[in-house]
């Protein structure tokens, strides 16, 4: 039976509530800052095909998937609700959920702590109880760690707390094997050098932001100079650590695709320490974008390895 409302070019009617409950979903949705979650999981899949030598099961890949964006989730939420104060503050984050009060304040630690919990039963159940250890580890030390201690107090808070940012990768291995080897802590670790060149240059673009709200990013506290000198050593380091994957874990294919890109992101890095240095016009967000493109082609390269 056809309506007035299925006929080509018509509007259906209104339902009472509807926008207001589509509002208040979205904003929920942004609480979780599902274009961070969509990096991590980017890097969780190759690292769960490096982990299986192939394929893994499609069962295990959703599950881990799920219990992972439930976890940084429950973090992003909670790092919401704790920053609330400077979020308001920054031209940055001000339009954020709590700062534009579409969501309560209460209601978002509620929101954070549930899916935490959410995200440590369903890995313990579908995955491991490793898995779920795991990631109530990266969320209490995203929101205990770097966002109640480390963010306001010291320029190395970026350093030392991007380390939860790395978790998924030892999610996704101990998703497949149980265990934790150490290629899953090489992954590890080129997440964690590349942090800081990342963020970095994102904090270079937005640190009047950071100023006004009192948070000590590296860019406030230092020069450009001397911020784009610890760019050009992290990335070294972090292509430096990236190769470390040869040794028995992958082959040809990543070690191409890990030399060419490496060889990319030192380029963009040594540019942007030069035009530092020359005084000339200092564009941070495209190091920042390619820095983006850079983690999931590499990461990318990983699972190719494996499955040609």
């Amino acid at each position: 039976m056809t309506t007035l409302a299925d006929a080509p070019g018509a509007t259906a009617p209104a339902v009472p509530g509807t926008h207001a409950l589509g509002g208040r979903i979205r904003a929920y949705v942004a609480l979780t800052k599902p274009r961070i979650i969509e990096l991590l999981l980017v890097t969780t899949v190759p690292t769960m095909v490096l982990a299986a030598r192939g394929l893994p099961s499609g069962w295990l890949v959703l599950a881990t998937l799920a219990g992972g964006s439930l976890a940084a989730g429950s973090a992003n939420a909670l790092n919401c609700w704790y920053d609330r104060d400077i979020d308001g503050v920054m031209h940055r984050t001000e339009r954020r959920p709590l700062v534009r009060h579409t969501v309560p304040d209460r209601n978002a630690l509620v929101f954070g702590l549930v899916l935490g919990v959410l995200a440590t039963a369903e890995l313990a159940l579908t995955t491991n109880v490793l898995s779920a250890v795991l990631a109530d580890a990266a969320i209490a030390f995203y929101v205990l760690v770097y966002t109640m201690v480390l963010k306001r107090r010291t320029s190395q808070n970026i350093v030392w707390g991007g380390a939860a940012g790395c978790m998924p990768v030892l999610i996704g291995w101990s998703a497949v094997t149980g265990t934790v080897s150490w290629a899953a802590v090489v992954l590890f670790a080129v997440i964690f050098f590349w942090t800081p060149p990342h963020f970095w240059a994102l904090a270079m673009r937005f640190r009047d932001d950071y100023a006004a709200a009192g948070v000590p990013m590296l860019p406030v506290v230092a020069s450009p100079a001397a911020v784009a000198s610890r760019i050009v050593a992290y990335s070294w380091v972090m292509v430096g650590t990236s190769l470390l994957l040869l040794l028995g874990a992958s082959g040809p294919v990543y070690g191409v695709s890990a030399v060419v890109l490496g060889a990319m992101f030192l380029r963009e890095a040594h540019l942007l320490q030069t035009r530092v240095r020359r005084g000339g016009v200092v564009s941070p967000m495209r190091l920042f974008h390619w820095s983006i493109t850079y983690l999931a082609l590499l990461f990318l390269a990983v699972a190719v390895d494996q499955l040609v």
